[in-house]
């Protein structure tokens, strides 16, 4: 399959159709629960404190104030970013194992085969995939944090919602390749290796991502679609190449 950026959105949006299919609807009640639950609680903190963030990143009193009305779409911009980042990053964190599950299943259903991890009940998967979140948790930080010193150095924020959503669509990607990686014992730096082989098409898949969970209702959706179509990616040869 080849690298491209079209290759990971349109694996995404065959995992979201593929949402539908009987064979997975057991596996998918946890994620989404989970989904609905933690986006709604962060969502609404995100939202209501959004004047004061605004009001303390740029204030009217500041030299750049007579910029205010083109930053204000850009401050947005982040705070989106960052706000559903969070969501991700906690839902992500409670759902792991199912996640782990429903990957697992997912690439029976498309091969016919089980990973070799797939055996583990999901008591047995609770403590190595929270693990793996943490662990990923660190990775995002290391890099998130200066990336969000950006944003207060004047002129240079202008800049900095670009590499937040350029980083961001990397770092979903490693997000949700962990799933079924992980399903065949592949570790982080193995499986961040493999994603830098693929790099483009998984910019694609993590930038499909970012969007899908913009879109109201869908949204809802996004995690259990990222884990399907991550597994079709993987299943499909991108990863593995």
């Amino acid at each position: 399959m080849k690298n491209n950026p079209f290759t990971g959105i349109n694996q995404l949006l065959q995992g979201l159709k593929m949402l539908t299919r009987p064979g997975l609807r057991r596996y998918l009640l946890a994620p989404v629960a989970i989904n609905i639950v933690v986006f709604v609680i962060i969502g609404w903190i995100g939202f209501s404190q959004f004047d004061s963030l605004l009001n303390t990143f740029l204030p009217e009193s500041s030299w750049l104030s007579f910029l205010r009305w083109l930053l204000w779409p850009l401050f947005a911009l982040s705070v989106l970013l960052i706000t559903f980042y969070t969501f991700t990053a906690v839902a992500n964190l409670i759902a792991a194992p199912f996640n782990s599950l429903l990957s697992a299943k997912v690439e029976e259903l498309l091969t016919g085969n089980k990973p070799p991890e797939s055996r583990r009940t999901l008591q047995q998967l609770i403590l190595p995939t929270i693990q793996s979140e943490l662990r990923k948790l660190g990775y995002f930080l290391l890099r998130a944090i200066p990336l969000l010193l950006l944003f207060v150095i004047p002129g240079i924020n202008l800049l900095a919602p670009f590499l937040w959503l350029l980083f961001s669509a990397w770092f979903l990607a490693i997000e949700y390749a962990d799933y079924p990686l992980g399903n065949h014992g592949l570790d982080f730096r193995s499986q961040h290796d493999r994603l830098k082989q693929t790099r483009l098409a998984a910019l694609g898949f993590g930038g499909g991502v970012t969007l899908l969970m913009m879109i109201p209702i869908l949204n809802f959706a996004a995690m259990p679609a990222a884990v399907v179509g991550a597994t079709r990616l993987w299943c499909a040869g991108t990863a593995r190449e």
